[in-house]
């Protein structure tokens, strides 16, 4: 007991009040409280540094922390000033209450901390753990206190039944600090402090509740010195809560020993209790009662996490099963979502039909605008076919540029539908101000595999020219097993010498005369016997092997050139290109070497691009028919009128000659009666643009005079002779030289306002030759007053200087 001053204060009623001496360790007990002061008001200025979160953890931190401190200050300067008789309940319970409404605020405060959980449902489960583990410590203690054991002797609190409350929140804090220390994120240690700290701030609400409770200044004082180290303690860990911390999994994963032990304890606990005599009272009940209701609750939570996730799972099994039958970048099916609608589709209520869709050239656009722009046509494309499909058509993207549509119907249905997409597939793709121009090839299949009939079908279209529907027949197997094997024998064919050149003379008009050849590939083979060019030209640039067939033809057309040269013959030679060719890396570099190897001036070897490989990307192409014309070489557009060029095309391609499509020539009267008219109109725009104009596909006289009439130079067809072996042609040239053919007469009066451009070169007495230049050849610019040459009044016959 503390001794009393001699000092008594008057009371209102007339009675003296005496006033009782703080000891020493009071004193010191105050002063402690005091410095608990600074430390809230760190919990609260870290608050106001910090946002998110963590600001509202580190404010609740320093809400409880002010709570907890206030309520032991007011406690402590009562009990100075009070001689209320021992045990002061009233007043130990209002101190114990208000530190103990602290230390809640400061236990909430840590479980949102960043880093103790990764959710208010964690947060909530490390509570619930937390009482697990504080209910086992409680009943243990019970065990520990109670009699028989009473481990305090008479220092045991039971006078002071109020501060069970902070006693209980003391363990709990106690708890969730072991709970965090096994199942907070890293960096584990902050959290840990900061739970370290509440726990001590929850045994200083007991020691003062307990001390003030039963006037015992030791438990003030200790009371009072563990309140602002665990401020202190949590003030100085929250200043890195907020970093960023590592989540190792969640909660439900890891192990459950938390909650095995404390039940093992409890159970060790009240056996040897009850074999010592003890008895199982109320607060045993109390300690029992909530460890099984924390349980329980636990374990409630653990249902509905492992319910969450269950569906969590499900639906996430259920998306990634979309994803794998769906084409990532159209969001169409893909080929196993094609397959399963096939398979659900099957019934016997309206049959089925596949149409195959492959994009034509859709490879070039790769190479020459990348895959970000091909990727955008294909997005492109995706949207065109779920724009002009039924409900209920299932398009898929198989892979690449190839695409497949399913629909329910008749093939005659199908195949109207798939001239419909034809036409909508054909039209421009704008991608990043780029006009991007591509066909389609169509194969419509109802009966049988129905995925590989319609490949099959979509195969025979590109074989047959593309840009067109094909609908799937019987015998396309066999076709398909004789391209296997063309492509299999075509490989060896070059090295087997099964290949060989033919040339189609070029003549001057009207006069008839050889000016130049068109190399043409032929293939013998010994048992296949002679395969037609449109069958394996298309082989070749599938499989890749149309570069080196490529170069085997201009290789041995350019030592044919050079042999005709060097024997006096004045012709050239005419090489198709293959788009895949064309845009090769280093082609130009490829015919320039080709050309020095067997000494051919280049103006004499033409490179015929036909209006198919216009059709890709113009600004590509003009670039690589710049390299070539660089080379010296002439640039022919093959096939004009039948493909994809227009007049803008002309004005900006760098080409040299125009050959007119062999149906253009093979065209009827028109109404007004005059024979092939468009061809009258390509050749005078053709000459309007600096151009040479040469018509193929000539089999008539008829067609020989509307070509003539027209005012066409140069002509090619079977009316002046097929392709034939270069010692037949050159038997040919021969002749005209030694002058066994007589040389046809020259039209009596040229077109009006139509500049002569060839020459007469005087060979010998009573000996002319018509000799026809290229605009660009050296020659061209000769003198008519030279003694040798005289110009003519005729249209010039085009040939090679």
């Amino acid at each position: 007991m503390r001794p009393q001053l001699g000092i008594s204060i008057r009371s209102d009623l007339g009675h003296s009040v005496p006033v009782q001496s703080p000891s020493g360790v009071e004193l010191a007990g105050l002063a402690g409280l005091l410095i608990a002061v600074p430390a809230v008001a760190l919990l609260g200025n870290s608050g106001r540094r910090h946002t998110g979160a963590a600001r509202r953890a580190h404010l609740i931190l320093a809400l409880g922390g002010a709570l907890a401190t206030a309520a032991a200050l007011a406690g402590v300067l009562s009990a100075l000033i009070t001689d209320a008789a021992v045990p002061r309940v009233s007043l130990g319970s209002a101190v114990g209450l208000g530190t103990a409404i602290g230390t809640l605020l400061l236990l909430i405060g840590t479980a949102m901390l960043p880093g103790a959980a990764e959710s208010p449902g964690a947060a909530l489960r490390h509570l619930i753990d937390g009482v697990v583990i504080a209910a086992a410590i409680w009943f243990v203690g019970w065990v520990l206190f109670s009699a028989p054991t009473r481990l305090l002797g008479d220092a045991t609190p039971m006078a002071c039944p109020s501060i069970l409350v902070p006693a209980g929140l003391a363990v709990i804090s106690l708890g969730l600090t072991i709970v965090l220390a096994l199942h907070a994120h890293r960096p584990r240690l902050t959290t840990v402090r900061v739970a370290g700290g509440v726990t001590l701030v929850a045994a200083a609400a007991v020691a003062l509740g307990g001390g003030i409770c039963q006037d015992r200044d030791f438990d003030v004082l200790c009371g009072s010195l563990l309140l602002p180290g665990g401020l202190f303690m949590i003030a100085r860990a929250v200043k890195v809560a907020d970093r960023p911390v590592e989540v190792v999994g969640d909660v439900s994963e890891r192990g459950t020993a938390y909650a095995v032990v404390p039940m093992v304890a409890m159970v060790g606990a009240l056996g040897w209790h009850l074999a010592q005599g003890g008895e199982f009272d109320f607060y045993g009940y109390l300690g029992a009662s909530v460890e099984g209701f924390a349980l329980v609750a636990r374990q409630y939570l653990a249902l509905g996490d492992v319910r969450r996730y269950t569906l969590k799972l499900r639906q996430s099994e259920a998306h990634f099963r979309e994803l794998a039958h769906t084409d990532p970048l159209t969001g169409l099916a893909n080929r196993r979502g094609l397959q399963r609608a096939l398979k659900e589709s099957q019934g016997p209520e309206e049959p089925l039909v596949l149409v195959g869709i492959d994009l034509d050239g859709f490879k070039t656009v790769n190479d020459m605008r990348g895959h970000d722009v091909g990727d955008a046509v294909l997005v492109e494309v995706g949207e065109r076919l779920r724009r002009n499909l039924l409900a209920g058509d299932v398009a898929a993207r198989l892979g690449g540029d190839e695409f497949a549509v399913l629909m329910q119907g008749t093939a005659e249905e199908a195949t109207l539908t798939a001239h419909r997409l034809l036409a909508v597939l054909g039209e421009p793709y704008e991608v990043e101000g780029i006009s991007i121009f591509l066909s389609a090839s169509l194969g419509v299949a109802d009966t049988g595999e129905l995925i590989r009939d319609a490949d099959l079908a979509l195969r025979y279209a590109k074989q047959r020219g593309k840009n067109r529907v094909e609908r799937y027949q019987a015998r396309y197997d066999e076709l398909l097993r004789r391209r296997g094997t063309l492509e299999s024998e075509l490989r060896h064919a070059i090295d087997r010498e099964q290949l060989r050149l033919v040339f189609q003379p070029v003549v001057a008009l009207p006069s008839m005369r050889p000016v130049g050849a068109e190399a043409l590939l032929r293939w013998h083979h010994p048992t296949l016997g002679a395969v037609r060019p449109d069958e394996f030209i298309p082989v070749a640039e599938d499989s890749g092997l149309i570069n080196r067939i490529g170069s085997w033809v201009l290789d041995n057309a350019c030592k044919q050139l050079a042999d005709w040269l060097a024997k006096g013959h004045d012709v050239w030679v005419s090489v198709n290109l293959s788009p895949k060719e064309l845009h090769a890396a280093d082609y130009a570099g490829q015919v320039a070497d080709v050309l020095a190897e067997h000494g051919v001036p280049a103006q004499r070897l033409v490179l015929e691009v036909t209006e198919h490989a216009v059709a890709t990307d113009m600004e590509e192409l003009i670039g690589r028919l710049t390299e070539l014309r660089g080379t010296g070489v002439r640039i022919a557009l093959d096939d004009f009128g039948a493909g994809y060029s227009s007049l803008s095309h002309l004005r900006t391609l760098p080409v040299d000659i125009l050959k007119i499509d062999r149906l253009l020539v093979a065209e009827p009267e028109s109404r007004t009666g005059e024979a092939a008219p468009l061809v009258d109109v390509v050749v005078r725009l053709g000459h309007r643009l600096g151009l040479e104009v040469l018509a193929e596909g000539i089999g008539t006289p008829a067609q020989r005079v509307a070509v003539v009439e027209a005012g066409c130079r140069l002509g090619q067809g079977s009316l002046f002779g097929w392709g034939v072996p270069a010692e037949h042609l050159e038997a040919q040239l021969d002749g005209l030289r030694t002058g066994t053919r007589p040389a046809p007469q020259p039209r009596n009066e040229p077109p009006k306002g139509v500049t002569a451009r060839s020459q007469v070169v005087s060979l010998g007495p009573g000996m002319k030759q018509l000799r026809a230049v290229l605009p660009t050849d050296p020659a061209f610019g000769a003198m008519a007053s030279d003694q040798n040459v005289g110009s003519v009044d005729s249209p010039s016959e085009m040939g090679q200087g």
